[in-house]
């Protein structure tokens, strides 16, 4: 699975605002400020690594395709056109930091870390892997506990006065519409951003995402990028059919009211035991294609839980694209509107929408 992650997982927000203490400890902002700012010191405009005869010609290639999404995503999405992606650095490692995600036994609901200013959200983030397996060693064996990369992050245009978020070695080789997808979605967490509320926030930016894949494929990408776009896509489309329909049966056993918690638990290791079976026949129709072997062994109510936050609310979210006419600018506004709204109000206006409006296109007419 590729996950993302605001920087609000890793609290820059806080020691930015002067909180340096609370229930977190100080050593955990030490690390997220000291390896947020080993990062930016890493980048080097775009243009300094095209200049540079040692800069690999493959690697000239990719930054000449990001800076061409980039401006794709202002012109055609309505994306903010400020200093993110205009910088590229190569962190030396696999992953842009590491997060921690915990959930109980016989629950999807994810803990929550809560911090000034960015809120509570449902995840913690490292910049060392070592750090973030040793948090999550630490938590209690009352719960179910997921470490997992993220290639990318957001500092919610926080930081776009340092020089933005740079483009990265840990996605600049994805394939090109799964790029483009990423750039829409980080930036997207720059345009709408509700507090506490990290399912409504993920789910807008995986529909922005999809929204802006979809053009950008239809429009700019060859027809060879469009067709080993298709058949990678095809693959997480059935996986994550695969993950939601575990998803549902796993919450009805969770929600239950009678059985006691054995039984509940017999039932759980059943269902997963079907789903890594199921999961290797696909494996088998796709040719032995093993990339979610990793996310899959790790399963557990944790990751189950943090895959939530990514889909629940992409219907409705695609659902007011539509109703708002396909106009990216009239959509973030009724977006910002919802932002406003309680949690469990703006919840219930996107679960209806969703049931009420048609599915979108997969080519999107210009805003």
């Amino acid at each position: 699975m590729r996950w993302r992650a605001p920087l609000t997982a890793l609290a820059l927000a806080l020691a930015l605002s002067g909180c340096a203490s609370s229930a977190q400890g100080v050593g955990y902002y030490w690390q997220s400020v000291t390896g947020h700012l080993r990062l930016m010191n890493a980048a080097r405009p775009v243009q300094e690594w095209l200049d540079d005869s040692q800069t690999p010609d493959a690697l000239k290639e990719r930054l000449l395709l990001a800076r061409r999404i980039r401006a794709f995503s202002v012109a055609e999405l309505g994306l903010p056109d400020n200093a993110s992606y205009h910088r590229y650095a190569d962190l030396q490692r696999r992953a842009a930091v590491y997060n921690v995600v915990a959930a109980p036994a016989l629950s999807l609901t994810l803990q929550t870390w809560c911090f000034p200013v960015a809120g509570c959200v449902g995840y913690k983030g490292y910049f060392s892997e070592a750090d973030a397996q040793a948090f999550a060693r630490s938590l209690p064996d009352t719960l179910e506990v997921a470490v997992y990369p993220v290639p990318a992050y957001s500092t919610l245009g926080w930081m776009n006065w340092a020089g933005g978020d740079p483009l990265l070695n840990t996605f600049i080789g994805y394939p090109e519409g799964e790029l483009a997808r990423l750039l829409f979605h980080e930036l997207a967490h720059q345009v709408v951003y509700a507090k506490d509320d990290t399912t409504f926030n993920e789910s807008f930016a995986t529909a922005v995402e999809r929204l802006g894949g979809a053009r950008w494929l239809a429009q700019e990408a060859s027809e060879s990028a469009r067709e080993n776009y298709r058949v990678f896509d095809g693959r997480r489309q059935q996986f994550r059919a695969l993950t939601r329909s575990v998803r549902g049966q796993l919450q009805a056993i969770y929600g239950e009211s009678g059985g006691d918690d054995e039984q509940k638990l017999r039932r759980k290791a059943e269902v997963m035991g079907s789903f890594r079976r199921d999961y290797e026949t696909l494996k088998t129709s796709w040719g032995g294609y093993a990339g979610y072997d990793a996310w899959v062994t790790r399963a557990n109510n944790a990751s189950f839980g943090a895959q939530a936050a990514y889909d629940e609310l992409v219907p409705g979210f695609l659902a007011l694209f539509e109703r708002e006419g396909q106009n990216f600018n009239r959509f973030y506004d009724a977006v910002r509107t919802l932002a406003e709204q309680p949690k469990e109000a703006r919840r219930t206006t996107l679960r209806r929408l969703s049931t009420t409006t048609p599915a979108q296109p997969a080519t999107p007419a210009h805003p």
